[in-house]
């Protein structure tokens, strides 16, 4: 089983980044990979609390993992840290015994130059054989990177609050 690691530094307080981590719909914006919108089915950011998410393809394609167009994942949190540490278990609602499996996702966050930014490491281990390495790789890059447009901009004034798919 393969593990991908992304790390990013957001120009924003732990708090702020920990926050988007824990909301519904900071989650359905972020953690989307270019290309596909998302539905937060549920979502309870607790320790032991469960979520339900859906990620579905915009253009036509066979490569959805629960669906031809869509990749529905389920998990629970197993770690909670404020400001610190979010621990998750997932795994796709599938039939493919190559994307079936628990993996196990970790966020970490640490303070980076001063407490007004931060140094975010994202961990997915034992990701199931049929999903491509690069393509994991390439999926978390572009969600880690819209977390970060997000909590930045949530630190200006006049900026959205929540990015679109697009973004």
């Amino acid at each position: 089983m393969a593990t991908t690691r992304v790390t990013q530094r957001i120009h924003a307080p732990r708090p702020r980044v920990y926050a988007a981590l824990l909301d519904a719909e900071a989650v359905r914006h972020w953690m989307v990979p270019d290309g596909m919108t998302s539905e937060v089915h549920d979502f309870d950011a607790a320790e032991g609390g469960t979520f339900r998410i859906t990620l579905t393809y915009e253009a036509p394609t066979t490569s959805g993992k629960t669906t031809r167009q869509s990749d529905t994942i389920r998990g629970r949190f197993t770690k909670l840290v404020t400001d610190t540490e979010v621990g998750q278990v997932v795994e796709f609602e599938t039939d493919d015994p190559e994307l079936q499996g628990e993996s196990r996702i970790s966020y970490r966050l640490s303070d980076a130059e001063s407490d007004a930014v931060t140094d975010l490491v994202a961990v997915h281990e034992d990701v199931p054989p049929g999903v491509s390495a690069a393509d994991n790789k390439l999926g978390w890059t572009i969600s880690i990177a819209k977390l970060a447009r997000l909590v930045e901009a949530a630190e200006r004034p006049d900026a959205d609050r929540h990015l679109t798919s697009e973004e």
